[in-house]
């Protein structure tokens, strides 16, 4: 709806309404203004405002005009605030007022934004902290594994080696007993036929002790072939 403006040529007066703007009792020399005008112009120039100066203006009183009462000039006071009716200065007090809430409203949604992308960020960098320190543990792991994997290589290996070599000595030492056998064989066979400066008791002994280093001999040799062929089952089974 279009407001217009007064002048009396000190101050301005408005915005009013058509309808109020026909309770001013204006003039076609009072100075008009609305929105859209470049500048004032007189209320006879105003082809919308016409019909308010059609009107017959009643006779003119000589007598002197009585003065507004002073409870009128209240009530007129009363209709208007800071230059304004009280409808268009309640309608500009109720437009702040939802005004100012629409700007509360979007701070309000502008900082739980705020601080949902602060919330989201935070979350985004602890499951990346949280991935990270599980590819760690898991590369720990996986290093750990290897380790684990490369000892009991070693340890078996080691084990190989340490059987092999074993076995090795074994079979020398078989060699050697079967040597020591040999010798303890011819000297028996020497002591049976030897008579000369000894007592059959003496013989008997010298026999006797013969015959206990070669059972002995034989027993050493079986132990060592039994350890051997334990060692060598034992190397079939390491992979």
């Amino acid at each position: 709806m279009k407001k217009y403006f007064l002048h009396d040529g000190t101050e301005s007066s408005g915005p009013f309404d058509f309808e109020e703007l026909i309770t001013q009792k204006i003039t076609p020399k009072t100075p008009v203004w609305f929105e859209g005008m470049e500048k004032w112009k007189f209320a006879g120039e105003i082809p919308e405002l016409q019909s308010i100066f059609k009107v017959s203006p009643p006779p003119l009183d000589i007598k002197k005009e009585e003065p507004i009462p002073q409870k009128t000039a209240v009530k007129l006071a009363k209709k208007q605030i800071f230059s304004l009716s009280r409808p268009t200065f309640f309608i500009i007090c109720a437009a702040i007022v939802l005004l100012a809430g629409i700007s509360y409203l979007k701070n309000l949604e502008e900082t739980r934004s705020r601080e949902l992308r602060i919330k989201n960020h935070k979350t985004e960098v602890e499951n990346y902290q949280l991935e990270l320190k599980e590819k760690e543990i898991e590369e720990q792991k996986k290093m750990q594994a290897e380790a684990e994997k490369a000892a009991a290589e070693r340890a078996l290996e080691q084990q190989k080696q340490a059987k092999t070599d074993r076995i090795i000595e074994i079979d020398k030492l078989i060699a050697i007993s079967q040597s020591n056998l040999e010798a303890s064989k011819r000297k028996l066979n020497n002591a049976s036929g030897f008579k000369i400066l000894r007592s059959s008791t003496e013989k008997k002994e010298e026999l006797n002790a013969l015959q206990l280093q070669i059972d002995s001999i034989y027993k050493d040799i079986d132990q060592l072939k039994i350890e051997s062929n334990q060692l060598k089952l034992d190397l079939e089974k390491i992979p």
